[in-house]
Formats: structure tokens, sequence, C-alpha cells
């Protein structure tokens, strides 16, 4: 059996592809080759190079391991962390309390 193929929308293709340059982008500012890269993350240099080009057939976890290598581990943490929809719904589903009557 074959490897089942993510399906993105475009948008959100194109989304993976720019996290890929900016990893590429880090990884040359450290000066450092894919091969480099390969090595500190104990992945493939094809694997780098996939990430670098956004592949969204790349596990989550390679991603991390090249985003470690390259001292950017805590970057996956702004994932989602402001999440205004949510936030909302959550705001909208939340009850205010009723107030007990009194007896007098």
């Amino acid at each position: 059996m074959g490897k089942r193929k993510a399906l993105l929308f475009p948008q959100t293709a194109k989304k993976l592809q720019i996290v890929g340059e900016q990893i590429k982008l880090a990884r040359l500012r450290r000066h450092l080759t894919a091969e480099d890269v390969a090595e500190k993350a104990r992945v493939g240099r094809t694997t780098v190079v996939q990430i670098e080009k956004g592949s969204p057939s790349v596990s989550m976890g390679m991603y991390l391991a090249v985003l470690n290598a390259l001292g950017l581990q805590d970057d996956i943490l702004l994932l989602a962390k402001d999440d205004e929809l949510g936030r909302t719904i959550q705001d909208l589903d939340l009850k205010t309390p009723r107030r007990v009557k009194k007896h007098e």
C-alpha cells in the first residue's frame, strides 16, 4: 500500500512553502549546509531539502527535528497561540450565572 498524500488547498500549500523557505533562510543565515542540518537532526539530506520546499508529505516530527537542529524548536509553540476564533466561540458559549431571587 502506498503512502497517502496530504490534500491541501492551494493557499494552505503556499503557507507550507513559505515555512519551508523560512527554514531554509534560517539554515543559510547560520552558514550551514543541508547536509550539516541533516546530520544534526538525524534525518536524510533529502528530507531537509523536502522540508525547505514545504513538502506536505514530510512528517511534523521531521520538521521539528530540523527546527531543533537550527535552535528554533520553541518557534513551534507559536502555532495557534492566539486562537481568536476559538476564544470568541468559547466566550459565546459561556453562560452568565443566574441570580437567585431573595425571599423577603
